[in-house]
């Protein structure tokens, strides 16, 4: 059985190729991805059994997504079949000084559409350690958003760790709604995952001498930031993602770390970005994965921020990179000199 079960939406991305601009594509990629999904495959990659829950149409697409997900090894044997169609995100590829753009297209899906009795959560929780949702999927609405409080409750009731990654996506609701329903959920909340705009775009909790428009970042800000969600919400643990941003292609990657007790901040990395998709997944696994074979906080900042390093250099939402691969980057292994 699982030992981490994540819950969210995967969706079908279509992407003009390369750095086509959306009105320049006469043809689009494809690939499967969302938050939640993406956690499961880097798990799965890392060695850890994991299970991905969602609800996805009974026909072909459907059949499509899940297959990707068994592909890599991710248990969907509680994935709920019905409703009518596979949520859609149209991605275009940033470059430069021009960011990527994101569109969704998601009303309607089988996972927005679901209901409290497509999931048994005692059978899915069975013999479980953790389990991991994200703030995109209580914001696929109310209904969701209590199927999500009824998860956590579950959860907590059964002893698993709950880890949230805040994700906050203003496209989907308002801040005023994500307060109020993130604030009830993140009393089930362990871990909290959050990046530089999230605790305030969420919460209200904000550093004071950064500027993430213009790429600048003081640590000390976060490390406030951090204590502050943890003495509001009782987490034994937060993590911050700090990306400084010179352009679309270029950024600069670390995080920080609070238990309660000491923040530890990793190292940072200067990146050359293929695609930043599914970059805090990875950050999030990578934390998961630290915390399940119980290393030290430092080593569990330094794995997450290492294999979402690797990551950005890689086509789609899923990083399919190995444990080993992410322990040779943290232990400075940062040339990229070919492997023979």
């Amino acid at each position: 059985m699982a030992k981490v079960i994540t819950f969210g939406e995967i969706m079908m991305r279509l992407s003009p190729e390369g750095f086509k601009r959306f009105v320049q594509a006469d043809t689009f990629t494809v690939v499967y991805g969302g938050a939640e999904s993406n956690v499961a495959v880097s798990l799965s990659h890392f060695g850890i059994d994991t299970a991905f829950v969602t609800k996805l149409p009974a026909h072909q697409i459907g059949d499509a997504a899940l297959n990707e997900l068994r592909k890599f090894g991710v248990d969907t044997q509680h994935i709920a079949r019905g409703g009518n169609r596979l949520g859609i995100y149209y991605a275009e590829n940033g470059a430069s000084q021009r960011g990527s753009f994101v569109i969704y297209d998601r009303a309607g899906s089988s996972m927005q559409t679901a209901t409290a009795s497509d999931f048994d959560w005692d059978s899915i929780f069975a013999n479980a350690e953790w389990f991991h949702f994200t703030g995109i999927t209580p914001a696929l609405g109310n209904a969701v958003a209590a199927i999500c409080l009824e998860a956590c409750k579950k959860a907590k009731a059964k002893k698993l760790t709950i880890s949230c990654d805040l994700n906050f996506r203003k496209k989907l609701w308002s801040t005023e709604q994500a307060e109020k329903i993130m604030s009830e959920l993140m009393q089930y909340v362990d871990v909290c995952i959050a990046n530089e705009e999230d605790a305030e775009k969420v919460f209200g909790i904000k550093g004071t001498h950064s500027d993430v428009t213009a790429g600048k970042l003081d640590t000390s800000d976060y490390e406030a930031v951090a204590k502050q969600l943890a003495e509001r919400f009782n987490f034994s643990q937060v993590a911050i993602t700090l990306r400084t941003s010179m352009s679309a292609s270029d950024n600069r990657w670390a995080a920080l770390l609070y238990d309660g007790k000491k923040y530890y901040s990793s190292k940072e990395y200067a990146i050359r970005i293929v695609d930043r998709v599914g970059g805090g997944d990875s950050f999030g696994a990578g934390l998961i994965y630290g915390n399940m074979m119980h290393f030290e906080p430092q080593k569990i900042v330094e794995f997450a921020v290492a294999a979402s390093c690797l990551k950005h250099t890689i086509e789609g939402d899923f990083n399919h990179v190995s444990v080993e691969e992410v322990e040779r980057l943290m232990n400075g292994d940062t040339s990229g000199r070919v492997s023979r």
